[in-house]
């Protein structure tokens, strides 16, 4: 097992909460985790009918059968356990022995909100990071087959190829996940909705386009996009919240959470494809983006990742605001580095002024260098995004 650096949260917050809960996409690898993190507790699987149906139609007995604590897998199958498992907790003093694990937010976080708030601690887990794979027998892959092979974890594990992989997932999310969720009636035409959204990684959300172009109504878009979200398979980076006397862009932008899956959806066969694809600029912008994401939520934080644009086109890809400090991002999917490449981030440190804070580039090399611009950052080291030294 390759580990994971959600661990160490995840073991620290079992001391001091009763519940923890794991979310995040199928297929992340949070059974695992868990597992690996608390060998001792029971596993239980709530994907099976006939624990399912147990937990339904008899909660009090079934939480009685696993008093000393166990780990319940895609919890969000049975909603009325919540409410049972409220009052068990309370009853039965104890940290860290109910470990919840779900793929779909909205289900989750319903039941958790209304029965479990202030008694469960949320952490997501998304698929591989780089940094979790550094060091391993796959490191030595470019970033063109990255991006092709995408970080799910049963990718490496299994040494399954990726066409294979990525045709059952997106096939066992439709039918699995989606047919769950009221928003979706049509399979077909949400289907064509999800390859359209992939063609769209790394752009500003145009629900009406999205709409137009797969049939459907903008509200049915918007809903669609929002079953997306609480699958984990997209993010939605928003507007920086300061105008600095500029009219900006209020449209999130749209980033699915693994550059693989868009290049399955897209038909992309080989990463040799990457090379000259159109769609390489905004797939490498996504590997960058998941991989900020995948640092915050890795040590318990909540993803959070804006951008800012205003309405003469001036922007900065990402901006990181954390310990009153800001961090101001440019992705260049190209090898070689330009002094274009800090244009933006000039324009950025003018307009902010005091507020500009650091500013780095990420792009497609291999070496990372301090200029005068900026950090020039190598897409194999975008953790020591997070390394500026103390001002």
């Amino acid at each position: 097992m390759i580990p994971r650096v959600l661990t160490a949260k995840l073991r620290d917050l079992s001391k001091r909460y009763p519940v923890l809960a794991v979310l995040g996409p199928r297929q992340s690898g949070k059974t695992t985790l868990v597992k690996f993190a608390f060998p001792s507790l029971r596993y239980v699987s709530l994907e099976d009918p006939d624990i399912r149906e147990y937990a339904t139609r008899d909660p009090r007995s079934f939480l009685r059968d696993i008093s000393e604590g166990a780990i319940l897998d895609e919890a969000q199958r049975v909603p009325i356990l919540f409410s049972y498992l409220q009052s068990w907790v309370e009853e039965h003093q104890g940290m860290g022995r109910y470990v919840l694990t779900g793929s779909q937010n909205f289900l989750m976080m319903e039941g958790i909100s209304q029965s479990l708030a202030g008694r469960v601690a949320v952490l997501k887990l998304l698929p591989f990071s780089l940094a979790e794979l550094a060091g391993t027998e796959h490191w030595q892959a470019s970033v063109e087959e990255f991006m092709f092979r995408g970080l799910f974890p049963a990718i490496y594990d299994r040494h399954i190829e990726p066409a294979d992989w990525y045709r059952s997932y997106i096939e066992t999310y439709l039918e699995r996940d989606v047919r769950q969720l009221r928003a979706v009636g049509d399979l077909d035409s949400f289907q064509r909705f999800l390859r359209m959204c992939a063609s769209r990684t790394s752009q500003l959300v145009n629900l009406s386009s999205l709409a137009s172009d797969c049939g459907v109504s903008h509200n049915t878009a918007k809903a669609w996009l929002s079953v997306l979200e609480a699958s984990f398979l997209v993010y939605l980076s928003k507007p920086f919240h300061r105008n600095y006397g500029k009219r900006l862009v209020k449209t999130p932008k749209l980033y699915f959470t693994d550059p693989g899956l868009v290049c399955a959806l897209q038909g992309i066969t080989r990463p040799e494809q990457l090379e000259t694809h159109f769609l390489r600029g905004a797939l490498f912008e996504t590997l960058v983006v998941s991989e900020i994401l995948k640092y915050q939520t890795n040590r318990g934080r909540g993803p959070d990742c804006s951008f800012w644009r205003d309405q003469h086109g001036r922007e900065v890809d990402c901006l990181l605001e954390e310990g009153g400090r800001t961090t101001a991002i440019e992705i260049k999917a190209g090898r070689t580095p330009n002094a274009e490449y800090f244009t933006g981030l000039g324009q950025w440190r003018r307009i902010a002024g005091p507020d500009a804070g650091e500013t780095a580039v990420v792009y497609a090399g291999d070496s990372s260098q301090n200029r005068s611009a900026g950090r020039l950052v190598s897409w194999s080291a975008i953790e020591s995004l997070f390394e500026f030294p103390s001002r």
